[in-house]
């Protein structure tokens, strides 16, 4: 057991004789055990260096060796759901001394990438994916008359999500050859790990007993009685010993349970399992953290770490949110607070998260009104109706969301909420950029896909006090609202005391200059204040995207020469092209100029670094304002 994180590399000499899985082929099953071993301990190491996730690989230490030395990875095609699992993964398919590099611009990314490595199948970062991908690489398997074995690694969590039980209702019609490995790693299936559901297991992968199984229902089949009468006679065995029949009724062959950390059972399974025909599930239990002391203690605390050093100990992230964090408050923080302020005050508030609690701020919600937080688990579109139906009864429902995770919700954002024009709030978190994690887990595209929806409205605060206010205002309002903040802390802004909303539709004219109009969305608001002083432009804090201020935006476009939108999201469809869509129906003719994120998926980084990178620093909002005006002629004090 280990109990702390190496700050040197530590000595594994094993693994450094494994440069892809045909080398882990050459050892025998002996050495795995060590190899295990070695592994767990060098990717605390590589994550102590970079920080990231580490929880989940470490449970997942003995499948991944096990899985690729059983199968012919890459022609085999092994699938990982998320990604927080697969850093073992990348250790063992040639990635081990570039590890150092995880999460930093240029270097690993946090999640299976397929531009990275032949051994990353499918791209992932979203949860409940695995199954359907294997799927469809079986399908093209047979197109192609290619043999090919297709595994899916799924996680318990990730089968909440209806996507995991329509893909595998599917593969129990395509009734091929699938694999899929449920990791139980929360103990939320079942906790019976004991001798004789292990034996069961093992017997249930065994070719003699597969053999009998089939040749018994082919000789049955002449009597369906029978058959049906010996067939159901299994059933009742399986259930007594082990939580499979639901997959069996699918169409699945059942084995489990497994314990997921006896490397060599695991690969003695299988290679069983490898031989046998059809839709295969096999059911492990891990212990998410698994080797590592303090992570098997607290397992969903010690979610994942920031980088630590021999001078410092390891700060460890929940969620995404760092433990060690100062006082000034997060935006999620300052939705908690929010949250718990108005439940207070009004018994009909109910909070709703799609396994996003913790990050979105809501345990002291959670702590002090039980009966009014429902965590749904990882099922984002359940969540958004679930909220719809609540709203139907008189209720007032606020869904905490990741941007990201909330597109996986549009169908019933639209028709379920916004087309009856429900009473429902969205607190939006995560929106823009979120640095190492990449543009898997961006909110890039929010106020895009949000402001073409009928009976909407969109705000953007820009610091912690506005967002405690537009949270008021879109709870107040009746109808679906939607109010959008990045991750991370804002620029300290102090929160005034009270729930008073403001006037829908009105922005905030922060500056007044010459020439240049800048009307800024979110979290831009302060760069491009930066750029206002040094350039005496005007400086807006728009607030609302949906609807936004005409008569602001109408009085600007008459007194001065260039209009400037800057918002941390696709310039395409976004905040900027509400303002252009507005001017051009009213015809007022001026330049424009629209800051935002380019047309292109933006690779993990540090945040600010990408911001600047995309153009949306101080520095690059006052250049391109100074290069736009040199291009138009405008003689103003920007050139």
């Amino acid at each position: 057991m280990l109990t702390e994180i190496p700050t040197t590399r530590p000595e594994t000499p094993l693994l450094d004789t494994v440069d892809s899985p045909v080398d882990l082929k050459k050892l025998v099953r002996s050495q795995l055990e060590e190899l295990a071993h070695e592994l767990r301990l060098f990717l605390l190491y590589s994550v102590g260096q970079t920080g990231g996730h580490f929880g989940a690989g470490l449970g997942v230490v003995e499948l991944t060796i096990a899985l690729h030395y059983v199968f012919d990875t890459p022609e085999d095609r092994l699938v990982w759901d998320v990604g927080h699992q697969a850093y073992p993964h990348k250790i063992l398919t040639g990635r081990r001394e570039r590890m150092l590099t995880m999460r930093q611009a240029g270097g690993l990314a946090a999640f299976p990438n397929r531009g990275e490595s032949e051994f990353d199948t499918f791209g992932v970062g979203h949860s409940s994916t695995s199954i359907s991908a294997a799927l469809g690489m079986l399908v093209a398997s047979r197109l192609h008359n290619r043999e090919q074995h297709n595994i899916a690694v799924i996680g318990d969590g990730a089968m909440t999500a209806g996507m995991a039980f329509e893909a595998l209702n599917h593969a129990g019609h395509i009734d091929d050859n699938v694999l899929v490995v449920l990791n139980d790693n929360n103990m939320s299936i079942s906790k019976n790990v004991g001798g004789l559901s292990s034996y069961f297991a093992r017997m249930w992968a065994s070719k003699p007993y597969n053999f009998i199984r089939k040749g018994s229902k082919r000789v049955l089949s002449k009597v369906p009685p029978a058959l049906k009468a010996a067939h159901r006679a299994e059933e009742y065995l399986k259930g007594m010993v082990s939580p499979g029949t639901l997959f069996e009724e699918i169409g699945f062959n059942y084995i489990g349970l497994i314990d997921g950390h006896d490397v060599n059972r695991l690969v003695e399974i299988l290679e069983n399992m490898k031989t046998l025909r059809g839709p295969k599930l096999l059911h492990i239990i891990t212990q998410k953290g698994k080797g590592y002391s303090e992570s098997e203690n607290d397992p969903f605390g010690m979610h994942a770490l920031s980088k630590v050093d021999a001078s410092s100990e390891a700060k460890f992230i929940s969620a995404g949110k760092d433990k060690s964090a100062k006082r000034t408050p997060s935006y999620s923080q300052v939705f908690g607070d929010w949250l718990c302020a108005v439940a207070s005050e009004d018994p009909q508030l109910i909070g709703i998260t799609p396994a996003m609690g913790e990050g979105s701020g809501m345990q002291k919600f959670a702590e002090d009104y039980p009966d009014r937080f429902h965590d749904v688990a990882i099922a984002e579109q359940h969540a958004v109706t679930f909220a719809a139906g609540l709203a139907c009864e008189k209720t007032k429902p606020v869904v905490a969301i990741y941007s990201t995770f909330l597109q996986r919700a549009y169908d019933q954002l639209i028709h379920d909420v916004a087309l009856q024009s429900l009473d429902v709030l969205f607190a939006i978190d995560r929106a823009g950029l979120v640095g190492e994690d990449g543009p898997t887990h961006a909110g890039s595209f929010d106020l895009s896909y949000l402001r073409c929806i009928p009976n909407m409205v969109v705000m953007t605060p820009s610091d912690e006090d506005e967002t405690y206010k537009l949270l008021t205002t879109g709870y107040l309002h009746t109808g679906p609202a939607a109010v959008r903040y990045p991750r991370g802390k804002g620029p300290g802004a102090t929160i005034q005391p009270g729930l008073d909303p403001v006037e829908i539709g009105r922005a905030v004219l922060r500056r007044e200059g010459q020439a240049v109009a800048i009307l800024a969305f979110g979290s831009m608001v302060t760069p491009a204040s930066e750029a206002a002083e040094s350039l005496n432009a005007t400086l807006v804090d728009m607030r609302f995207v949906k609807p936004l201020d005409e008569d602001l935006i109408g009085n600007l476009a008459r007194s001065h020469d260039l209009i400037v939108t800057v918002e941390e999201n696709a310039i395409m469809g976004g905040a900027g092209s509400a303002v252009n869509e507005f001017l051009a129906a009213h015809n007022h003719c001026l330049p424009v100029l629209n800051l935002g994120l380019p047309d292109e998926f933006l690779e993990h980084g540090k945040a600010p670094e990408m911001l600047s990178g995309a153009g949306l620093d101080s520095a690059a909002i006052t250049l391109a304002i100074q290069q736009k005006c040199k291009v138009c002629n405008l003689h103003s004090e920007a050139v």
